[in-house]
Order: structure tokens, then C-alpha cells, then sequence
């Protein structure tokens, strides 16, 4: 009987430290989205690495992003993509082509947009590791989905505990491809052109481009 109550203490124990972890994991993610939150605007340029041993896939690549409330304008292998609050406008210079959707209404859709809302809903969080990155200690907080069908296995957020700001995101996907986002430059409340969000069709069309509207 001893033994018994031994081991329930000890599961109970456990138990009680993995919800106060989960909690702490929950109220930093919850610091980090006020404190965006507060800003006017932001411009982030960022580096991803894509990785998986088994494709025999390593690949590096730059971007970056300019988000205002829901409008974003995101800058990513030299393709571009607008979006004005409604409509989705991604521009391929390359195939001289635009292509004009409706919002996405997919919950499992993670937008510019939505890149700070949506651990919001429908994950678990796991208080991670710390690590020293050249003087900032940034913490790891583990999100994951709780929904079996998502193609994505977990996401590992790295928080800078003294500014609030996301510093690097590694997303783990099931087919064992894992995507690391480096931030490199974080920039707040910039002069923005009226029109940096707005889509001139008559000037791609002009200029030749096929417009594809889905």
C-alpha cells in the first residue's frame, strides 16, 4: 500500500510540473504576442534553412516581411506576396504571372499574419530549453498540434527573454523535414508607403503579366 502511494505521489508530482511548465510555456508566448501586438507595424528579414537527411535535402535561402495588423508584404524566393486584408496576390517575376486568391479560411494555414496567433488554439506547449546566442539568452518554448492529421509534428519557438521577440522558429514536420527560420534584423514601427499593401493590376498587366484568379 506504501509503494502504491509512492508511485501516485510521484505521477501526481510529475504531473503538476508538466501543467506548470505548459502554463509558463503559454504566458511567455503570451508576453511575446502583446508586446508585437503593441507595435504600429514590423519588418523582419530572416533566414530559412531547409532540411532532410533522408531526401538528401539542405537548402538555404533569405527572405523577409513588412505585417500591419492582417496585411502583410513578404518577400521569399524571389516571388512576392501581397495580401490587403482580403485578397492574396502572390507576384512570380520570373513566370511573369500573378495569381489572385481569396483569404485562406484553413485553420491549419500559418500566414505572416498569423504567425503570432496561432498557438492561440488547437496546441499543447512544453516549457524547452535556454540557450546563450552571443550575450541573449533565448528561451525554447515547444508548441504542438493536437490535431493527428497536420502534416507538422512540433514547432520549437526561441524567445529573446529580454526584448520579447521571436528570434528563431524550427518546425519539425512528420516526413522528418525540419525548417529552421533565423531572424536576422527585427524592425518596428517604419515609415510605410499608403500603398505598400495595395495591388496595382492594370500595372502587371501592362507589363505583360498572365493574371490567374482562383
Amino acid at each position: 500500500m506504501k509503494r502504491v502511494f509512492i508511485i501516485c505521489l510521484v505521477a501526481l508530482t510529475a504531473n503538476l510540473g508538466l501543467a506548470q511548465n505548459a502554463q509558463k510555456a503559454k504566458t511567455l508566448l503570451d508576453e511575446v504576442y502583446t508586446k508585437v501586438k503593441s507595435y504600429e507595424n514590423i519588418y523582419v528579414d530572416f533566414k530559412i534553412v531547409l532540411n532532410n537527411a533522408e531526401a538528401g535535402i539542405n537548402q538555404e535561402t533569405k527572405g523577409n516581411v513588412t505585417i500591419k495588423r492582417d496585411q502583410y508584404l513578404f518577400n521569399y524566393l524571389g516571388a512576392q506576396q501581397i495580401f490587403d486584408g482580403r485578397k492574396v496576390y502572390t507576384i512570380v517575376p520570373e513566370n511573369e504571372e500573378v495569381t489572385i486568391e481569396n483569404k485562406s479560411e484553413d485553420e491549419n494555414t500559418i500566414t505572416p499574419s498569423k504567425m503570432l496567433t496561432f498557438y492561440k488554439t488547437g496546441h499543447t506547449y512544453q516549457w524547452d530549453i535556454l540557450q546563450n546566442v552571443q550575450g541573449r539568452k533565448i528561451q525554447f518554448v515547444k508548441v504542438t498540434p493536437i490535431e493527428t492529421n497536420t502534416e507538422i509534428s512540433s514547432i520549437l519557438l526561441g524567445i529573446d527573454v529580454e526584448t520579447k521577440h521571436i528570434y528563431k522558429v524550427i518546425e519539425t514536420g512528420k516526413n522528418s523535414t525540419k525548417t529552421t527560420i533565423t531572424v536576422n534584423s527585427f524592425k518596428t514601427d517604419q515609415p510605410l508607403s499608403k500603398t505598400l499593401f495595395t495591388f496595382d493590376e492594370s500595372k502587371y498587366k501592362n507589363d505583360g503579366y498572365y493574371i490567374i484568379r482562383n
